[in-house]
């Protein structure tokens, strides 16, 4: 068997943001298994002699179950080929990369991995977003939202200080927010919305702890996105507009939308 496998992180979904590394694997891939965050839009050109198979996950349907991923992995190593799995982000970051490598590890298939630029980070920067800034946070901390968060999580989080990125945090944003603020973080901290980072179609939603459940809902947020929480989001900048006058204007937003639902 001289077949093998290469976990590569695609990063936010732009094909400039591969490494060279991830480059190079790809050039020499026999198959590409890519998930729908990676940058499969530049597969034709990035892996010119590779099939092509899609086994992303969307919300409510999984192309191929994290099992059956695996096995397709092993089974294209046995065959001899190159087998490249390109996942949005960064493969050790929530993007189960661990369970694919002890999957071919089990299989005595060699695999190597690819890191990538993680969501975490990249959305945010493309925001304008600093994670960290001297006097305003020296630290942060990134969690999964696809699940709520259990109340001890929500107390250590609320007391921990510096900045919390939230991934796959739109559907259980209310419990996030309403659980953030019952331990302790004031409602006045900015919470900012990156939706589709890195995209043409990239839109930022920025309003208060207290506030941001109305002002998702007011502008429809949907997923894929990364949710900042902290102090880091007032020096926020899009273009002119600042992260101020996006709060001011997210804010009157909700409040024409409470006064809507009373008068209804």
């Amino acid at each position: 068997m001289s077949g093998r496998v290469t976990l590569v992180g695609g990063g936010p979904g732009d094909a400039d943001l591969l490494t060279i590394a991830a480059v190079r694997a790809l050039a020499t891939a026999d198959v590409v298994l890519y998930d729908r965050l990676a940058p499969h839009e530049a597969l034709a050109d990035l892996a010119p002699g590779a099939d092509l198979v899609d086994v992303g996950k969307r919300p409510g349907h999984h192309a191929l179950p994290q099992s059956g991923i695996e096995a397709l992995l092993v089974e294209h190593a046995r065959a001899g080929r190159h087998a490249v799995r390109l996942k949005g982000g960064d493969p050790y970051v929530l993007g189960r990369g661990g369970e694919e490598v002890l999957a071919c590890r089990r299989a005595g298939v060699p695999v190597a991995v690819v890191p990538g630029i993680t969501s975490a980070i990249a959305v945010p920067a493309a925001a304008g977003i600093p994670l960290t800034h001297r006097g305003v946070s020296h630290l942060f901390t990134v969690v999964s939202g696809h699940a709520p968060l259990t109340e001890d999580e929500l107390r250590h989080l609320a007391q921990l200080g510096g900045t919390l990125v939230v991934l796959m945090g739109v559907g259980t944003l209310p419990m996030l927010a309403s659980g953030l603020a019952r331990h302790g973080l004031v409602p006045s901290t900015p919470v900012a919305i990156i939706e589709r980072g890195h995209r043409p179609d990239q839109r930022t939603t920025i309003a208060d702890l207290g506030g941001i459940v109305t002002a998702a809902g007011v502008v429809g947020v949907a997923s894929p996105a990364v949710v900042v929480v902290g102090e880091v989001v007032r020096l926020a900048h899009d273009g002119d507009r600042s992260a101020a006058g996006t709060m001011a204007r997210a804010a009157a937003l909700a409040e024409a939308a409470v006064l809507a639902e009373a008068g209804a």
